[in-house]
């Protein structure tokens, strides 16, 4: 069975040293496997999506927690900022449910595509969406280097990948559980830059549709999983990484939250 999709050229990853793995250890990740987690996870909604981006009206939210159908078939995840103790990030991986048919959140969107679910089970894949990082991150994400934010202090290649650590410890977290769940594809709307960010630590993407406005430039991407676990697997601090990431995401957690134990 072959999947309609168009490649972006792979780039051969770079290696990271211990620059990136300083950078790195300043945060960490958790499932938000409770109520009051969870409502982390919406607080940052709120303030990034209605809040700073506007995307959303406040009067729809007076309990300032963004929240929607979805979240109830989602895994959420959680950045933390280490030095701080504080949450700053979040993204969810949204599941088919009902027997698989129910639609991704993306189908409300993007009309056109070159996913055939009569073709491919829905069982297959899990939809990244809802990643959200605090402003002052983002501004931090775009304005730190490993050190010190002396951008003078390092090679070009090697400052624009230690701009994408934030995302990518989130993706990183994502892939691991789409792994563990043995899903084979992570599909994703998101905007071209971050796929091309991505693509610099090996998490190559694929194409599955024309580039739309949705809140900006935005397209429909695929991940291989394979792929990607294959590709990290090829960089030792990126793998240690994703080590430490899955050592902090409990399988066990995603399992009771997939059986209700949770939340419903």
């Amino acid at each position: 069975m072959s999947l309609n999709i168009k490649a972006i050229k792979p780039n051969q990853p770079l290696l990271l040293d211990h620059r990136f793995v300083y950078s790195s250890q300043q945060f960490d990740i958790c499932i938000a496997n409770t109520p009051k987690l969870r409502e982390e996870v919406f607080r940052i909604r709120y303030q990034v999506y209605c809040q700073e981006l506007k995307y959303e009206p406040l009067s729809k939210f007076p309990d300032k927690l963004e929240q929607d159908a979805y979240d109830s078939c989602s895994i959420h995840l959680l950045l933390r900022y280490k030095p701080k103790n504080i949450y700053i990030g979040c993204v969810r991986l949204v599941l088919s449910s009902d027997g698989f048919q129910q639609r991704f959140p993306f189908e409300r969107i993007c009309d056109e595509h070159f996913l055939d679910f009569n073709c491919i089970p829905r069982s297959y894949f899990g939809e990244v969406s809802r990643l959200a990082v605090l402003s002052h991150f983002r501004q931090w994400n775009q304005k730190q280097t490993i050190y010190s934010g002396d951008f003078n202090q390092y090679d070009n290649k090697f400052t624009r990948r230690s701009l994408s650590i934030i995302p990518l410890t989130l993706y990183l977290a994502v892939t691991s559980i789409v792994s563990d769940l043995n899903l084979q594809y992570a599909i994703s709307l998101m905007e071209p830059r971050l796929s091309r960010q991505l693509k610099l630590y090996g998490l190559n993407s694929y194409f599955c549709g024309e580039i739309m406005e949705f809140k900006g430039k935005r397209r429909l991407f695929l991940l291989n999983t394979s792929e990607a676990i294959n590709n990290i697997s090829k960089d030792i601090y990126l793998y240690n990484l994703f080590q430490r990431i899955q050592a902090n995401i409990k399988m066990d957690d995603c399992t009771n939250i997939l059986n209700g134990e949770f939340y419903g």
